[in-house]
């Protein structure tokens, strides 16, 4: 088996180094490691949410909104999923396909006065 760096490991080990280059800003390497623990771990929400995050932050938008999309589907009142899929969409320039999300994620965290 031959592995890398970014897949060496433990899942938790993997969790955890993800995080680190997550909070040194390398979202490029974070989303390396995380990409093979999604596929791992699917149906954990942690590790999808912060590999969507990481693409965000490295202008991968198109997998963040694929990731993003995944989880809204599974729990459509994730917050935080909804507001960033808001969010990626409208830096993609898609701002009314945005809005809906934008409202809902407003809706979910109790923030009535910008609906």
């Amino acid at each position: 088996m031959n592995t890398t760096y970014y897949d060496h490991g433990t899942a938790a080990e993997r969790w955890e180094r993800a995080r680190t280059f997550f909070d040194a800003k390398d979202y490029a390497a974070a989303a390396r490691i995380l990409d093979g623990l999604v596929e791992e771990v699917p149906e954990q929400v942690g590790p999808r949410l912060l590999l969507a995050r990481a693409y965000y932050h490295s202008a991968q938008l198109r997998r963040a909104e694929a990731q993003l999309r995944i989880l809204v589907e599974r729990d459509p009142v994730e917050h935080y999923a909804r507001l960033m899929l808001g969010r990626t969409l409208q830096r993609q320039g898609r701002h009314e396909e945005a809005q809906p999300h934008m409202r809902l994620a407003s809706a979910l965290a109790g923030d009535f006065e910008s609906l």
